[in-house]
């Protein structure tokens, strides 16, 4: 058994450690995988404009309080602006549309998704906004600083569209910048962590300033495979010998040894899957402990490769160098 939640500074707000990833949900699943996830026990959803599935989620939500399986407060909802809303102008607009998409009359957090102010493109126009500008062939940049960006977003919080405010892909000058000029310090980073990817200076630092943190992409290349060659070719966790051997050991499946291994760590896990079965195991994780010699081999594991990089995408952004 473990702690299933951690209490996010300043609103003392139960953030469930066990949370339901809606990256990759395809449209037409979107509404009945994630009624499926509240049926299963998920209670964090965790989403983006950059999904393109908002509306279809939050469907998926309204038809479970609808129907009486979860009020509106047991769930927590995480959910992310996109680069091309940074301008001071476009913060409060954006998340307005993303209320109105999801149908809900606030969000339990609202992130940043990347310190990286592109080019505003109107929602009339395409949306979701994508990385380029349409017709651009090169990322285009804009003037929007990141601390009138922020501000913007303390003001959602004043406003009540959001109760908690955090970031995503940001690295240590980025966040030791923003706590200089905060008045509200972001309440959770969400990055990629995995045993190839553990990034233990960065997290010990964050934990330290108060910021929990969301771990996505917890089975390391396996979310990838069909966007990037690193995710294709590079071994997959859920087939490693080690991580099979630890779920062997314990009868567990390999991806319940990866989330257990982000739980142990105290970070918020995302998953997802929209077979049911799937969905279970990954729910299940609360009573798996490992022992010294599992916690050795998962940390032999690392490479440092990472699988979410824009550099990899061919965007010309090395965001993490």
């Amino acid at each position: 058994m473990t702690v299933d939640y951690v209490a996010l500074d300043r609103t003392n707000d139960k953030m469930p450690l066990r949370g339901f990833g809606c990256w990759k949900i395809d449209k037409k699943d979107a509404e009945d995988t994630i009624y499926k996830a509240i049926k299963t026990g998920y209670r964090l959803f965790d989403g983006a404009c950059d999904y393109g599935n908002e509306v279809e989620c939050g469907r998926g939500i309204n038809k479970a309080i609808k129907e009486g399986l979860v009020k509106r407060e047991d769930l927590f909802v995480v959910t992310k602006i996109w680069n091309t809303f940074h301008n001071k102008e476009h913060v409060k607009p954006a998340c307005e549309k993303q209320l109105k998409d999801w149908n809900l009359d606030y969000f339990d957090l609202y992130l940043i998704h990347f310190p990286v102010p592109l080019k505003y493109v109107d929602p009339s126009e395409k949306y979701p906004p994508e990385w380029y500008v349409p017709g651009a062939k090169a990322l285009t940049y804009e003037r929007s600083p990141m601390h009138e960006c922020w501000a913007e977003m303390e003001n959602l919080v004043e406003a009540k569209m959001t109760r908690n405010i955090g970031i995503a892909n940001f690295n240590c000058q980025a966040i030791l910048d923003m706590l200089t000029y905060a008045k509200i310090k972001p309440a959770v980073l969400q990055i990629e962590l995995h045993p190839y990817l553990p990034q233990e200076n960065l997290v010990k630092w964050v934990k330290e300033q108060g910021i929990h943190i969301t771990a996505y992409s917890s089975f390391g290349p396996t979310s990838y495979v069909n966007l990037t060659e690193d995710g294709k070719h590079h071994k997959s966790l859920l087939e490693h010998e080690k991580v099979q051997q630890i779920a062997s050991k314990h009868k567990v499946s390999s991806g319940q040894v990866l989330l257990r291994w982000a739980l142990d760590r105290e970070f918020c896990v995302i998953p997802k899957s929209v077979h049911e079965e799937r969905m279970k195991g990954n729910f299940d994780i609360l009573n798996i402990k490992f022992d010294e010699e599992d916690n050795k081999s998962l940390d032999s594991l690392k490479t440092n490769q990472r699988f979410n990089d824009p550099m990899v995408y061919g965007f010309n952004l090395p965001l993490f160098e």
